[in-house]
């Protein structure tokens, strides 16, 4: 549920949806802009395994699986769209495993949309890496023998690993690397994305290119138009989850938006709490994924509509509450205490870890949730201003 503090903006409702599956092999992402509350939009898309409504948030399963929680409750909590990664399951026996079960949905028997990160994130993170022309090499573990990871190979990973939307390949840099060094980045991006096209994906497969440019706006432009000619079926923005922090997010995200299609859904790659999801949103931003819910979760830090609450406080020791007594999440409406929920983080036993996670991602999609309202009602600027009240609150008191 929204907070309480939100007066005038209607309570989020379940998503209305057709019966009809208008998607159809090759006919496309089916993308409709359904309202518009400033620069925040409202949409919905169709692929070969149904509808996502956005603003949207994707869990992410980066080993082919949410962690500590079944599909069905991934599912219940709303989600319509996952995230695998291609670098974890792009070992030969990963993909030859996926194969084996017909593809990432049957393997992880989610039978909603499912998106595969390049992989190209996590290749930049490694040390010793080497980036060529040609591709980047590097070792998953030292002392192993170096791959070779190019974009037709990343292409051929995601076409075998059976996504329903699969990423350009291309290359995350430094958000202190040299105006110099981003702009031959940039290049080199949009030379593996013409590469990426190449490859021929699966009639269910739609390939989204990722606009870069580090901290530089003008990078970012010249990224964004020369990506945004190609009449993708949708485009993303990365490199902004590196370490860059809010304000320098916000302040790209803010630039580049605007530069991107607008009939065409906009993905914001790996963002975030839920101040970034919200600012991305007011920026015209339409899909997000992060690891954020689960692993705070698991490390026992819990989202509220009044804040983050770390759950091994001490003044939770008796506490016979909920999270959230107006939470209806499996673990919130299921009565688990937070003495309970405390003593499961002490004890280290996994159903604690379960029931933060179900609740964090619940929270999440119920922040996408009444985002959608307020946009469909033409009130998302006063949506923002209550949120931000509220949630910021208990830090603020905290600090006096």
């Amino acid at each position: 549920m929204p907070p309480n503090d939100f007066a005038d903006v209607p309570e989020p409702q379940p998503a209305a949806t057709p019966q009809e599956n208008p998607w159809v092999p090759g006919g496309g992402l089916k993308f409709t802009l359904m309202a518009q509350s400033g620069k925040a939009r409202r949409g919905r898309f169709w692929t070969k395994h149904g509808p996502v409504d956005t603003p949207a948030f994707m869990p992410v399963g980066t080993q082919a699986t949410v962690k500590c929680v079944m599909p069905g409750q991934v599912a219940d909590t709303g989600a319509q769209v996952v995230l695998a990664n291609t670098y974890h399951m792009g070992f030969q026996e990963r993909v030859q495993l996926v194969e084996r079960h017909g593809g990432l949905h049957n393997l992880m028997r989610w039978d909603r949309t499912i998106l595969t990160d390049s992989g190209g994130f996590q290749v930049f993170s490694l040390p010793d890496r080497q980036i060529t022309e040609e591709g980047v090499r590097f070792r998953f573990t030292q002392g192993e023998e170096a791959t070779l990871l190019t974009p037709e190979i990343s292409m051929d990973l995601q076409r075998r690993l059976g996504a329903d939307i699969v990423m350009a390949f291309d290359e995350c840099v430094e958000p202190n690397a040299t105006a110099q060094y981003v702009g031959a980045s940039v290049e080199r991006t949009y030379r593996w994305l013409e590469r990426c096209r190449t490859v021929k994906l699966d009639d269910h497969q739609h390939l989204f290119p990722i606009i870069q440019g580090g901290m530089f706006l003008e990078l970012r432009s010249q990224a964004a138009k020369a990506l945004a000619k190609l009449d993708a079926p949708g485009y993303a923005i990365g490199g902004v989850s590196v370490g860059e922090g809010h304000a320098s997010m916000v302040r790209v995200v803010e630039h580049t938006a605007p530069l991107l299609p607008a009939d065409k859904p906009r993905y914001l790659m790996g963002v975030g709490l839920p101040e970034d999801l919200v600012a991305s949103v007011a920026a015209g931003m339409d899909i997000h994924d992060c690891v954020i819910p689960t692993r705070y979760a698991r490390e026992g830090t819990v989202f509220t509509w009044d804040g983050k609450m770390r759950i091994q406080d001490k003044r939770f020791r008796k506490d016979r509450y909920p999270i959230d007594t107006a939470c209806t999440c499996a673990a919130c409406a299921g009565g688990f205490s937070r003495a309970y929920l405390r003593h499961l983080q002490f004890a280290d036993e996994p159903l604690g870890q379960t029931l933060l996670s179900i609740h964090n991602l619940h929270f999440y999609q119920d922040l996408m949730r009444s985002m959608r309202t307020a946009i469909e009602t033409d009130q998302f600027a006063d949506w923002v201003a209550g949120f931000r009240f509220r949630y910021f609150a208990r830090r603020e008191r905290a600090e006096e």
